[in-house]
């Protein structure tokens, strides 16, 4: 039981994602967030206020188990598969963190320092929020889909524009990692 609460090895879990894609292919279907957003756009009313969001969105009902998946699989994933250890980062990453103020490196997936609540729901917080959800509704927009949905569908498809779009957000993790965020 104990190898549960490991990390999967990409051995294990990279078969499970090509299993998951090539049902998802036989049954003509596509995977990524971004569309279950549009979806639930959709049964919202968006398309009373975008031709974007107007479309017959029971006919994608079925992705929208995957937005439930995550999230079933996520809480089961940490209440019972998770031995509570530190998440393993490099010392560079540790010290380089600690030196930008945070505490208790690794020890959560979401720093104390950022996502408290008191951050969170500050006007900088709010205003970081509403921005970056602006930025990454625009840009899965003009890509025409999501890091999921591109680099995993997408790719699996031999689609020419995922390709370029996944380079694309290598690109830009690089630039911000490298040159922004410093």
């Amino acid at each position: 039981m104990e190898f549960l609460l490991q990390p999967w090895p990409w051995y294990t879990s990279g078969p499970l994602i090509a299993l998951v894609m090539l049902l998802l292919v036989y049954f003509g279907k596509t995977f990524g967030m971004s569309s279950n957003l549009r979806t639930l756009c959709a049964i919202g009313g968006g398309g009373k206020y975008a031709d974007f969001f107007n479309f017959d969105w029971k006919a994608y009902r079925w992705n929208l188990v995957v937005v439930l998946g995550a999230i079933i699989g996520g809480f089961i994933a940490v209440t019972f598969l998770s031995d509570g250890s530190n998440i393993a980062l490099s010392p560079d990453t540790i010290s380089d963190l600690t030196a930008l103020g945070f505490d208790n490196v690794g020890a959560t997936l979401l720093p104390q320092e950022i996502y408290s609540w008191d951050n969170v729901l500050s006007f900088k917080g709010i205003s970081i929020l509403v921005i970056a959800g602006f930025l990454v509704g625009f840009g899965t927009r003009y890509a025409g889909g999501c890091t999921s949905g591109h680099a995993i569908t997408g790719l699996s498809n031999l689609q020419l524009p995922s390709l370029i779009a996944v380079i694309g957000f290598f690109i830009g993790g690089l630039i911000m990692t490298h040159f922004l965020l410093p």
